[in-house]
């Protein structure tokens, strides 16, 4: 009789390359260079703005005459003082304070009403999904430059006013974006097979469609962030927006206008942050899109 010989196999050993434990979709987040450069700086500056200027020496109201107008690495003056004798250094990390507030703020309202608006479209359709689309539509008609000027001039502005403004002006994007992936799943087997055992329609948007439309609606939040920021200081620049003394990078640009050959520094310093803080939140957003697309290799 013919005998069989077992060989043990040991069992295999994932590669730590490749990353234990990580999922796919952060691992493509992690290899997007421009991205995790983009998270990084949004976390240095939310710290730096935090808790950066109860470490510097000067407040952002202390006002010095005497040192009006220093360049910047005058002395205790990192970034040099304003007209006024304040210190820049400490005027910008407050008001990254206020313009990262009212970016984070006003994408929460933005996305809470054009979420909830699409999934009511997407999901029922017929009547109520197109009298809400063409609502959006319309409003979607005014140029949003103009329809943020024209209510900001309206309304008395305030960081609480300037939030709702932004977010008001900003939700009609979301809402196509998430129409548009609720009324393609509602017709997916799971929503089907949901909706025959009897589930509410309130369990399936909530604990069936939304879920999976969640990779759009992340992407579009980031890049709202970075177009509150934006909408806020260009609102703050043309004077409809934050009022002095409390500090933007938006009013710090405006108020450095008169001053753009004499003390070019009053607008760089801002201008940079500008620059920075939306171009790190477009990048994050690129990368979440990426990272989060199904149609990408893992």
């Amino acid at each position: 009789m013919r005998e069989t010989s077992t060989v043990a196999t040991e069992p295999s050993v994932a590669n730590p390359s490749k990353g234990v434990g990580m999922s796919p979709a952060l691992r493509r987040f992690c290899r997007h260079k421009l991205a995790i450069f983009g998270a990084l700086s949004i976390v240095l500056m939310v710290l730096a703005c935090v808790a950066g200027p109860s470490l510097l020496a000067y407040t952002d109201t202390y006002i010095d005459i005497r040192h009006r107008l220093m360049p910047p690495l005058s002395g205790a003056h990192i970034l040099g003082t304003d007209p006024l004798g304040r210190d820049v250094l400490a005027r910008l990390l407050m008001a990254g304070r206020i313009s990262l507030s009212i970016g984070f703020f006003a994408m929460s309202i933005s996305m809470v009403i054009g979420v909830g608006v699409g999934l009511i479209a997407g999901y029922f359709g017929g009547f109520v999904g197109n009298a809400l689309m063409r609502l959006v539509d319309g409003v979607l008609c005014f140029p949003s430059i103009f329809l943020l000027l024209a209510i900001s001039a309206i309304i008395s502005p305030s960081v609480p006013s300037i939030v709702f403004l932004i977010a008001i002006t900003t939700w009609m994007e979301v809402a196509r974006v998430v129409e548009a992936q609720i009324r393609s799943l509602k017709t997916r087997d799971f929503a089907l097979a949901a909706l025959s055992m009897g589930s509410s329609h309130s369990r399936i948007m909530f604990r069936e469609l939304l879920p999976n439309a969640a990779a759009p609606i992340v992407v579009a939040a980031t890049l709202n962030v970075a177009y509150a920021m934006l909408a806020e200081s260009y609102i703050s620049f043309l004077g409809f927006g934050i009022q002095p003394p409390t500090p933007s990078w938006g009013n710090m640009l405006d108020n450095a206008q008169t001053y753009l050959t004499s003390a070019p520094w009053l607008a760089i310093v801002p201008g940079l942050a500008i620059t920075l803080a939306v171009t790190s939140f477009n990048f994050v957003g690129d990368g979440l899109r990426d990272a989060l697309d199904p149609r990408n290799e893992t």
